[in-house]
């Protein structure tokens, strides 16, 4: 099918994440920009390394979780509430869940990622809880109240995956519950935070063992019933199963690039989108991929919301480069940090030269979120909100 395309026509935005919202609000900035686009089937932006925030009501969920119609006011950017089927980029077309046709000039896919609850382990995709989105938040706060309301049950809470997300929900449930019943926190790794940064792990630990969490590691997990979780434990040669009843089971095991259904096909890395310095994928004129669904050969990039948005505000910058016939620029990632919460008003901070733990670390991680957020009269309206104990 041959392409009636034109620069004229539309940026599509596929994906309302950290890229993908950057890229579109980036665009709106520019003086004589072209149409655009975004296509996002959820009615609310999550902002999800304040999720934890929200769990222990420190943060309120406006500040958590905007509309993306209140992040889009005045900004010329055309919302559309839909499911991508599939991107034709032959015809340089993108047809939606609703049977919608959409000629682009240029498409940003910036799908993000999803849960990954599909490794073969029995009772997995029944019994546990994920931690990834509102929905999640409130079913998490259910099981805590339960929990809190049947103290003689005597069971524990049990968290898979010693990651950034394992480790932060176990401090806040920690400090929540304060000793209602015993935190498992469960990994394969031979430490907690495996790709963290050294101070990070040692504050980590330290923060785990204050708040009495037991942590198993070299550990995996054999199967999950609604009140047990059998697992195996590796010490030297020798293997050791045991069970843990639980009265709740949190699955952060990691998560899986959302990629939409692209044709031709693209040869997927690693189940993501391969794509160049330019932020476009590899063989392909004019689609480009961010944050999750993206993956560069040479650069070993985080996956996390610091790369997505600042991915975002490249990928904005060079589609108009692109548009004004311009040789576009080299993405270029500068590493700010990583910033961990470490329970109710705690965290830890390493990057740009600094190391720092406790509350000033809470503070900081704080600010630098709410100056992230999209549109920063929602920053301000969060950070008044904060100084003024609301």
């Amino acid at each position: 099918m041959a392409s009636h395309s034109s620069k004229f026509d539309p940026v599509v935005v596929v994906g309302g994440g950290f890229g993908g919202l950057t890229t579109a609000l980036a665009l709106s900035q520019f003086d004589h920009r072209p149409q655009i686009i975004l296509i996002e089937p959820k009615r609310k932006f999550v902002f999800f390394p304040l999720l934890y925030e929200l769990l222990s009501g420190e943060l309120h969920a406006w500040e958590v979780a905007p509309s993306y119609r209140s992040l889009l006011s005045e900004s010329g950017i055309s919302l559309i509430e839909d499911f991508v089927e599939n991107i034709d980029t032959n015809a340089k077309t993108v047809i939606t869940a609703s049977g919608l046709l959409l000629t682009y000039s240029q498409v940003v896919l910036g799908t993000g990622s999803v849960p990954s609850t599909t490794c073969e382990v029995p009772g997995l995709r029944r019994y546990a809880l994920t931690f990834h989105s509102l929905e999640d938040v409130d079913r998490l706060r259910k099981r805590i109240h339960e929990i809190e309301q049947c103290k003689s049950l005597q069971k524990a809470l049990v968290i898979i995956g010693a990651g950034s997300t394992g480790v932060e929900l176990a401090c806040k449930l920690a400090d929540l519950l304060q000793g209602v019943c015993d935190i498992h926190l469960i990994d394969l790794a031979k430490r907690v935070l495996p790709n963290g940064k050294s101070f990070n792990q040692e504050q980590t630990e330290h923060s785990l063992t204050k708040r009495g969490v037991r942590v198993h590691l070299q550990t995996r997990v054999l199967s999950i019933s609604s009140d047990q979780v059998s697992l195996e434990r590796r010490e030297g040669g020798a293997c050791q199963s045991f069970s843990i009843a639980h009265s709740g089971l949190v699955w952060t095991g990691g998560t899986r690039p959302f990629v939409p259904t692209v044709f031709p096909e693209v040869p997927l890395k690693k189940g993501r989108l391969p794509i160049d310095e330019y932020l476009q994928v590899v063989g392909l004129k004019n689609v480009f991929a961010l944050g999750d669904a993206a993956f560069h050969e040479q650069e070993n990039w985080p996956v996390n919301a610091q790369v997505a948005i600042q991915q975002g505000k490249a990928a904005a910058k060079i589609v108009m480069e692109i548009q004004a016939d311009q040789s576009p620029s080299r993405f270029e990632f500068f590493d700010f940090g990583e910033m961990l919460s470490l329970g109710i008003g705690n965290a830890t901070f390493t990057g740009m030269g600094l190391t720092l733990s406790g509350p000033l670390a809470f503070q900081l991680r704080r600010m630098a979120y709410l100056v992230r957020m999209p549109r920063l009269s929602l920053g301000v309206r969060s950070a008044a909100a904060w100084l003024l104990g609301n």
